[in-house]
């Protein structure tokens, strides 16, 4: 570790609470259904779409309808994405050739992608057409994203409003959020991404010639435009199969800055916008205070153990901190920022391979997973799930002072403690039920590189990925298959859709409440006492539920590694 590292980390951390309060008046325009200066520009198109669709944005919804909107709309997308995927060979914009994907991989891909999990099993620059990859993906990339904001102002609505039914209107809110946020900014940063080196072409592909003079056939695409949303929509499917570790992705450090930048600049504003909402900024700067110190911890933990090294590697004379499978551009110190930030939030990019990563140090990024990515978390999807923490929180702080539990003005009761539970036990239940089935299948035990711990270790981080909608992996597990291929589909369905409906549920429940302000009696939400609850609350339902199959996993293989064991 060193100054110039840890450095690295604090700026970020600056730069990104200075952009929260910014970020998070856009999207309480957008939230409130506001103009804005861009309505010049996509407004008419707007107004297309709501004329073409035959839909109302003015008519407000009840969270059953969202629900079920939300749910055919998600449908419709990935079939679209599944027959685009079996018949690339039929499709145009395919000069390389490429045939149509097999049912198992069409599956998979369609259910990642329309998930915002984008976990690639394949190499999209040798198995994808640039239609597949424009139209069959990309799409998802902005209306995944813009389902998961939609999401969160639905719950917004759910605290902010008085004995209501409604939560607002899904259409209206995903496109709002797609023509006045994601699209504008996609725009402007794949411009910059362009400008600092990434390709932007239809071209097949251009030759090269190494240092060792050997010729290679590099594959070319249109990668800025891809790039750029899925780092804002945290998405993480790369056009390369190395993601953001491949130079025509990530070309520098400050593309890297940027590019971890993005995959929090939602999160936070969407943390100030529920403040804004509910009629006290100080409750979101709260959120977003428990969010970073949980963020930092791990951060430093990953950091800590990549630059000490391996112990084995030291006692043979190789001195330093881990840098296999990292990109000497970046070194320790932002690969581990980087593998922190990809998976406190749904992005799943990667700089470098987490395989590779120390014991502990891949731990941190499986342990974010884990605990549903709420530290920051995917658009929309982070701060909805944090939520479904804070609920638990209160209920635990008003069992401490012997009344009914409150939270920004809404008495919190059985029923929304009931849905929250159901919707955070969504994680578990999936992870470690995938995790045990590929464990003992001879299919599934098919698919680890390595054996012992670090093989279960692959396994559970592969399933961690997928239910949590992250998309990254540790990159020794071979998941082309169908047996990974279908089971993982499963998994990050259900991830996704089995934890929004009681979240849309607890939305529709709030909504319909009455407003109790706050007395003497009342626990305070938004000082130090109550950002360690929620951290504490967080971190021990966690820690519980996973702790045994970390203990085989990462814990067993930093045992081994100290007492000098490799596997």
């Amino acid at each position: 570790m060193n100054l110039q590292g840890w450095g690295l980390i604090a700026l970020f951390v600056i730069i990104l609470v200075a952009l929260a309060k910014p970020m998070g008046l856009w999207l309480f325009a957008l939230y409130e259904g506001r103009r804005t200066p861009l309505h010049y520009v996509f407004g008419p198109v707007e107004k297309g779409f709501y004329k073409l669709g035959g839909i109302d944005p003015n008519a407000e919804q009840s969270w059953r309808r969202y629900a079920v909107h939300m749910i055919a709309f998600n449908l419709a997308l990935l079939l679209f994405t599944y027959f685009v995927l079996r018949f690339q060979d039929l499709l145009p914009m395919n000069p390389r050739g490429y045939a149509g994907i097999a049912p198992d991989g069409a599956w998979n891909i369609a259910v990642s992608f329309t998930t915002n999990t984008n976990w690639q099993w394949y190499s999209g620059e040798v198995a994808l057409s640039n239609f597949s990859q424009m139209f069959g993906l990309v799409i998802h990339n902005f209306l995944s994203a813009a389902t998961g904001i939609a999401l969160a102002f639905a719950l917004f609505r759910g605290f902010a409003r008085r004995e209501s039914k409604a939560i607002g209107n899904f259409w209206a809110d995903t496109t709002r959020v797609t023509l006045y946020l994601l699209l504008p900014i996609s725009i402007v940063y794949a411009v910059y991404l362009i400008w600092s080196g990434v390709p932007q072409t239809f071209a097949q592909s251009i030759d090269a010639t190494t240092l060792e003079g050997v010729k290679q056939t590099i594959a070319l695409g249109p990668v800025a435009s891809q790039e750029a949303i899925k780092m804002l929509g945290t998405n993480g499917g790369g056009f390369f199969n190395a993601n953001s570790a491949h130079p025509f992705e990530n070309p520098s450090a400050m593309t890297n800055l940027v590019q971890m930048l993005s995959i929090f600049l939602i999160g936070v504003g969407l943390t100030w916008t529920f403040g804004k909402a509910v009629g006290n900024t100080r409750q979101g700067w709260a959120i977003l205070a428990a969010m970073l110190l949980i963020f930092v911890a791990g951060t430093g933990i990953a950091y800590w153990q990549e630059a000490a090294g391996n112990p084995v590697l030291h006692q043979l004379g190789v001195a330093g901190g881990n840098m296999e499978g990292k990109e000497v551009r970046f070194g320790i110190a932002a690969s581990a920022l980087f593998a922190s930030v990809t998976t406190a939030a749904s992005c799943g990019a990667v700089n470098a391979m987490h395989d590779s990563f120390t014991a502990l140090g891949g731990m941190i990024p499986m342990i974010n997973m884990e605990l549903g990515e709420i530290v920051v978390g995917g658009v929309g999807a982070g701060i909805y799930g944090f939520l479904l923490f804070a609920i638990l929180a209160v209920f635990v702080a008003g069992l401490m002072v012997g009344r009914t539990p409150e939270y920004v003005g809404k008495k919190i009761e059985g029923r929304e403690v009931k849905f929250a539970v159901l919707a955070i036990a969504v994680l578990p239940l999936l992870i470690l039920g995938g995790t045990m089935i590929a464990s003992v299948l001879p299919a599934g035990l098919a698919g680890p590189l390595n054996k012992g711990p670090h093989g279960f270790s692959e396994i559970l981080y592969a399933f961690s990925s997928a239910v949590a909608n992250n998309g990254s992996a540790f990159a020794g597990l071979t998941a082309g298959t169908p047996f990974y291929n279908a089971l993982l589909g499963i998994c990050m369905w259900g991830g996704r859709f089995f934890m929004i409906v009681p979240m849309l549920a607890i939305a529709g429940s709030l909504a319909a409440k009455k407003y109790t302000p706050p007395s003497s009696g009342s626990f305070p939400t938004t000082g130090p006492l109550w950002v360690g609850l929620l951290i504490g609350v967080i971190l021990i339902m966690g820690g519980l539920t996973f702790l045994p199959s970390l203990a085989l996993g990462p814990i067993a293989d930093h045992l081994a590694m100290i007492s000098g064991h490799l596997s």
